[in-house]
Parts: structure tokens; sequence; C-alpha cells
């Protein structure tokens, strides 16, 4: 039987950055003297892996520290790490090499959306260019659209126990519940609440609907403070006494525009520190 093929760094990059995972990717960029690999040579670091190579030794071991470090303290971003092999990397080669640092720390946030009906279908197809993560849960077998599969940073999953289903979301995760059946978003929105790492809890429905839930979900034992966590109906622009209300268009794909839009302030677009490059000192540094 033949061993399996080493995972590439290029394929290693590609699946990570489709999913949305944090990384790394480090490059030789500059190399005097014996070198392990020539300027090009990459390899991505994960937070458990490691794909291609620099050369091994210690000096590749001393690269991947320092991309963990920064992928534990989520520093974003490029950076430039020098390695003298003779004195830092304690090698025989005796080289000098630049490495370039490129740190990604996976996508802005995590959406969990519960439904894969008409709205749930829309949410899915309007936030496939932002750079979130989606885990699209259902508990029916066999109702993801065969589309879905080939979407970057998109996780389908069967979902029949609503309070499995929540103790798996990451922490940090925006929920939209919006499911075929009002016990099971009831369900959804009473494990939600259950926890108090979510960054935001939406639910779809009428003013009705959320009164008849917030009564049984005050009856299972959740204050006014937890209650007033929950977004219903989603998908609403609000008056000047913050009241919600919808204009006349009540299509999915409306429903889910609207409830995106609410979201965007949610996340937050705070510049990013991976998309300003290196500074303009280190590139001088590197080119003289």
């Amino acid at each position: 039987m033949n061993a399996p093929r080493p995972t590439p760094w290029h394929e290693a990059l590609h699946r990570l950055q489709r999913e949305g995972l944090p990384h790394a990717l480090a490059t030789v960029v500059t190399s005097a003297g014996s070198t392990p690999r020539e300027p090009g040579a990459r390899m991505v670091i994960s937070e458990s892996e490691v794909f291609d190579t620099l050369g091994g030794g210690t000096f590749e071991f001393q690269v991947i520290d320092a991309a963990r470090e920064k992928l534990t303290r989520g520093e974003a971003g490029m950076s430039l790490e020098a390695f003298a092999l003779g004195g830092r990397s304690g090698q025989c080669c005796g080289g000098f090499v630049n490495v370039l640092l490129e740190v990604f720390p996976g996508s802005a946030a995590t959406l969990a959306i519960f439904g894969a009906g008409h709205v749930g279908n829309e949410l899915v197809r309007l936030a496939a260019p932002l750079p979130w993560r989606v885990l699209w849960h259902d508990s029916r077998e066999s109702v993801f659209p065969a589309w879905a599969k080939d979407q970057s940073r998109l996780a389908c999953r069967h979902a029949p126990d609503p309070q499995a289903a929540v103790a798996a979301l990451p922490a940090g995760s925006h929920a939209l519940v919006l499911t075929h059946d009002h016990a099971e978003d009831r369900a959804l929105v009473d494990a939600l609440l259950q926890r108090d790492d979510i960054a935001s809890i939406g639910l779809i429905g009428s003013k009705s609907k959320w009164a008849s839930f917030r009564s049984r979900l005050t009856d299972a034992g959740h204050d006014d403070a937890a209650l007033a966590r929950v977004r219903c109906p989603i998908g609403m622009t609000r008056d000047a006494n913050g009241e919600p209300t919808r204009g006349g268009d009540k299509t999915p794909y409306a429903i889910a525009i609207a409830a995106l839009a609410e979201l965007l302030p949610m996340v937050g677009n705070a510049e990013r520190a991976d998309q300003r490059g290196l500074a303009p000192v280190e590139l001088r540094a590197l080119f003289n």
C-alpha cells in the first residue's frame, strides 16, 4: 500500500482559506550563505498542523514557534523574521535567512443559521462574499441544496438535536433561528440563551410569535435581561423609538438582506492588521 502523499503548502493554504481557519504562510524571501532552502520556499502552519518544509532542523522549528505564537495571540498581518543559522538557530549551515510570516486569523465572524428554508437559502447566498464562516443547520435530512457543497467557508450540518447543535457552536457565534417548526425555534432559542458566549441571537417571526415565546421562555427560567438578547422579528428596520418596523416587501430575499444588514454593525468593521501590509521601514530593510 502506498503511503499518503504529503499535502503541499498551496493545497493546505487553499483549504484553510476556504474553511476560514486560522493559519500562517511562511516564505523564505532572502538568504545568504549556506541555507536549507532557497528564496521562494514556503510552508503553511496551522494551530495543529504543518504543511511542506523550509528545510527542517532548528530553524524550521523556530519558524513554526514564531507563527504559532502569533496565532495564539491573534496577531494578524505580516512580519519579517530574521534567522542567523549559526546563531539564533544553532545550525552548522552558517547562513542567514529572512522569512516573511503572513498570519491569517481566520473568518471575521461565525454565523450559525438554523433552517434551510427559503430565507435560509437566501441568507447563505448573500453571506457568501463576506469574510464570515457560515454553519448551516437543519433538523431534516437531505434538504441542503447541491450548490452549497461548493461554497467557501460554509459547513452544512444535519442537526436533529437543538441542544447538541447549539453546544457545538464556537464561542462568539452570531445565531439566526428560522426553522420550519415553531417548537424547534423555541428549543433553539432556549439552548442559545443558556450560553453566555453567543454574540447575538436573531429569531424570525412576528411580534405575536415573540410574545408567545417570551412567556414560555420566562417559564423556562430566563429573565428579562436574557430575553433582551433576542432580536425578534429579524430583518426589520427600527423607528425613532427603537421599535421594529418593516416595509411592504416580505419576500425571503428582502428579509435576508435586512437580517444581514442588522448583523453587519454587530460584527464590526474595524481596520484589521492583516489588511495593512508591512511597514515601509521593514520593506526598505528587506530590499537593501
